[in-house]
């Protein structure tokens, strides 16, 4: 069983750097619940599982992914804070990082062993996409709308819809994670 201290010892760097403690153990608590409603026994399987079933992650894990996108979102978020003279937004630092470490959280329940080796689909999987079953699982532990809009709207499901100005630093942050490797794989990257 995944505990809260594997999940706070897996995001120690990224976890520390939530200044609300209550949003931070929320964050802990998702990933936790989610291990176990996905099934997810330790860290070991975690981190053979893949961050996506599109296209070939050459290796690139759930975990590391989940870690790259925070900090490439949080670097976003800190170049426009360190070079822009005047804001024209707020941006929550807390929840940037917690919808960076949640955004893919519903994968959790959409992946699954495929027992050869491999991974599949879930039933979960097949009936929803991770930015909704993550939102639901964020909703259910308490997070307000604005978290639930980082997760919600990250992928294809946030295209046109209303969003906080972290959830478009996380999804930017998420694709340039998986376009490269998209393109590598299509011979398309340079």
């Amino acid at each position: 069983m995944i505990t809260k201290k594997d999940i706070e010892k897996i995001f120690s760097e990224l976890l520390s750097q939530i200044k609300n403690k209550k949003m931070r153990d929320m964050t802990v608590q998702v990933w936790v619940d989610g291990c176990k409603d996905g099934g997810w026994k330790t860290v070991k399987e975690l981190e053979k599982m893949p961050f996506t079933l599109l296209t070939d992650t050459h290796g690139v894990n759930f975990v590391e992914h989940t870690k790259a996108v925070t900090k490439g979102a949080m670097e976003l978020a800190k170049a426009q804070l360190d070079i822009y003279k005047k804001m024209p937004y707020k941006i929550d630092m807390d929840r940037l990082i917690v919808g960076g470490l949640l955004h893919d959280v519903g994968k959790l329940l959409e992946t699954t062993p495929d027992g050869k080796g491999g991974y599949k689909k879930s039933k979960t999987g097949a009936c929803l996409r991770h930015p909704i079953s993550g939102t639901v699982m964020a909703k259910m532990a308490g997070f307000s709308d604005e978290v639930a809009n980082t997760i919600a709207c990250h992928a294809r499901e946030g295209e046109g819809a209303p969003q906080v100005i972290e959830t478009v630093f996380i999804h930017q942050a998420d694709f340039a994670t998986f376009n490269p490797l998209v393109m590598k794989n299509n011979g398309k990257l340079i």
